[in-house]
């Protein structure tokens, strides 16, 4: 299955599929929902008085990939993506105002750019959770957050910008629906 298809979770598996699974269709719930549109489109706030696109949407959802199960997950030293590069140091929910990145959008950002970088941090994700139990632990804000935290989280996070993605979506051109 790829990255943007979507099936339905299982109705009765062990916690680590079920989790897995309901992340792997928020995730390919947010891409379907850009799916023919225009550039143009996918640029366009259409939901006022909410400056939140589509496009800033999947850079979002590259940037919290990146974040969670890369920076806090295993600790790798890599910078936040489209974080101003005052603030390209901080790890997210360190405190600090604003959104995280990805929201805003560079006059040069575009869809299939945007999606590439979504697609390789969920690879460079998946690889990272694969051999991690969910109860094993990554040092975070002066704790430890599990592996199950981290999925519950992200899982929340898709959830709710894929009802921001619908919203948007219908704005646009009338569709609806998952």
């Amino acid at each position: 299955m790829s990255i943007s298809e979507r099936s339905m979770p299982p109705l009765a598996a062990d916690e680590r599929t079920s989790l897995e699974s309901w992340l792997d269709f928020y995730r390919a719930t947010l891409v379907q929902k850009c799916a023919g549109l225009p550039e143009e489109r996918l640029r366009e706030a259409s939901a006022a008085p909410s400056s939140i696109t589509l496009l800033g949407l999947v850079q979002h959802a590259a940037a919290v990939e990146r974040n969670w199960f890369r920076r806090v997950l295993v600790q790798e030293d890599v910078p936040r993506l489209y974080a101003p590069a005052e603030e390209s140091g901080g790890v997210e929910g360190s405190g600090g105002g604003g959104h995280d990145g990805g929201f805003e959008l560079a006059e040069d950002a575009t869809y299939g750019s945007a999606v590439a970088v979504w697609g390789e941090e969920v690879r460079r994700g998946r690889e990272n959770c694969a051999g991690r139990g969910l109860d094993d632990t990554s040092p975070f804000m002066g704790g430890e957050v599990t592996l199950r935290w981290i999925y519950t989280h992200m899982i929340g996070e898709y959830a709710r910008h894929c009802g921001h993605a619908d919203l948007i979506r219908e704005r646009i051109d009338g569709r609806t629906g998952v």
